[in-house]
């Protein structure tokens, strides 16, 4: 059986994981000749042909160590820019503005997994009133599906004319249509948004302040190192530390956000 040659990451994680059946075959502290190298490499081949659940280990281990640096580098982020994931008063908040503990999440309208959390989120805010829930509108698809970025720069509109509630509301209908991954339409947001009382006047008057409101929260993205939607952060609003932070990077339910704003909070 001929073996696909394997990512270089993934044959370093193998090479691990099948280290003690090859240091029976040679001395560490000895060179290997020629032919010696290409007896080890005839037997790893063997070994993982003959145990390929091996490779599922090796892989599972290396998505979790690049799981772990990831969640270690947006922790590490989050401690480093609190000001701009807490303060930038042109994102949304909805909650006391003297909460203690702040559930941040980076979003767009178009992900799947950030419709899912949705309803999650609401019911943690029914939960936990006493947290302060601020939205980073986050349009990753805005490219491919123009609808989420005019979703995005709709919702900062209501939010400036409107205030908080007029924007959670609207952020709950735009999910609550179930139109993602492309189906959500102009004619969609339009609608939404005629219900809170903003006009598509407003919304162009503040059109420049939104785009620059994205463009801020894009750039706060690469500093944290957000990769993909959604992505949420909770931590205490004073004495952050790497204890008392948690990050979640994807869908989250309303279990795992409550712990997090206790462990906030504790």
């Amino acid at each position: 059986m001929k073996l696909p040659t394997p990512h270089t990451l993934l044959l370093s994680a193998v090479i691990g994981a099948i280290a003690v059946p090859i240091s029976a075959c040679a001395r560490s502290d000895d060179g290997f000749t020629d032919e010696q190298q290409q007896h080890i490499g005839e037997i790893a081949a063997k070994y993982i042909v003959d145990h390929p659940e091996v490779l599922q280990q090796a892989s599972q281990r290396l998505q979790q160590q690049q799981q772990d640096q990831a969640t270690q580098q947006l922790r590490e982020g989050a401690l480093q820019q609190q000001d701009a994931l807490l303060h930038d008063k042109s994102t949304p908040s909805v909650g006391p503005q003297d909460a203690k503990v702040a559930v941040v999440e980076f979003f767009d309208y178009q992900c799947i997994y950030c419709a899912h959390t949705a309803p999650e989120l609401e019911k943690t805010m029914k939960a936990h009133p006493e947290a302060r829930y601020v939205f980073k509108e986050f349009p990753v698809f805005g490219q491919r599906w123009p609808a989420s970025t005019q979703a995005a720069l709709t919702g900062l509109s209501i939010y400036k004319e409107k205030g908080a509630q007029a924007y959670l509301n609207y952020h709950n209908s735009v999910f609550g249509t179930g139109k993602n991954e492309g189906k959500l339409q102009q004619s969609d947001i339009q609608s939404i948004a005629a219900k809170s009382g903003v006009t598509s006047q407003q919304i162009n008057a503040n059109r420049a302040g939104a785009e620059q409101s994205l463009n801020d929260t894009m750039e706060l993205a690469q500093k944290l190192g957000v990769m993909g939607t959604p992505t949420l952060v909770v931590m205490p609003v004073e004495g952050a530390n790497a204890d008392n932070v948690t990050v979640i990077p994807g869908a989250a339910d309303s279990d795992t956000l409550s712990a997090a704003i206790q462990k906030a909070a504790d």
